[in-house]
């Protein structure tokens, strides 16, 4: 069982507060999936998260290959045979980590049984933004080897979750939510799902 505090500010008088202790309980909890494609915010939204529950932060673009990520820079999508090798990896991370937020697109269901295997238990977190906002965030992207022209591929292979799917916690993070509404949506429905 993960237990997690947070101080939450309820009343503030000259400059002092009062505060009031939330717990969230997440039960046996180990391996959280933050997915999506590019520019859905897996990386803010996952660090941000780690944070809030205590757990490790791992972002799976760091597990690519140089070949990877000099064929996504050129703008050639990945195949199943480029990610395989990648998944693998990935899979390793719970073995080390008891507690761990991943960042990972996650695109296919196929993908997603690889990541898992060596999970005691685990959830994805799909992070469901409009292509337009999508396009817009990629479009400013600095220093980052995925590009805006790769996110059409990126759709066309999502095989996405649906709300009704066990395990699967499915965030609309459209153009009005903060990362902490996000986040705190996030951590709410974790608890709400052991």
């Amino acid at each position: 069982m993960v237990l997690i505090c947070e101080l939450q500010p309820i009343e503030r008088k000259n400059n002092n507060c009062t505060y009031v202790l939330i717990h969230f309980v997440l039960s046996g909890m180990t391996f959280v999936i933050v997915m999506g494609v590019s520019g859905c915010g897996k990386t803010t939204v996952g660090e941000q998260l780690a944070r809030k529950l205590g757990f490790k932060f791992c972002d799976a673009d760091d597990f690519h290959s140089d070949e990877n990520k000099e064929k996504m820079a050129r703008g050639i999508p990945l195949t199943d045979e480029d990610r395989l090798p990648w998944l693998q990896t990935l899979s390793q991370l719970p073995l080390r980590h008891e507690k761990l937020v991943l960042a990972c697109s996650a695109l296919k269901q196929k993908y997603r049984s690889v990541l898992v295997q060596n999970a005691r238990s685990q959830s994805f977190v799909f992070l469901d933004v409009p292509e337009s906002e999508l396009r817009r965030r990629l479009s400013s992207r600095q220093g980052h080897y995925m590009k805006a022209n790769m996110l059409e591929s990126q759709l066309a292979t999502l095989e996405r979750p649906q709300r009704d799917d066990r395990g699967y916690v499915i965030v609309d993070c459209g153009f009005e939510k903060s990362v902490n509404d996000v986040v705190n949506e996030i951590a709410e429905a974790l608890t709400n799902e052991k």
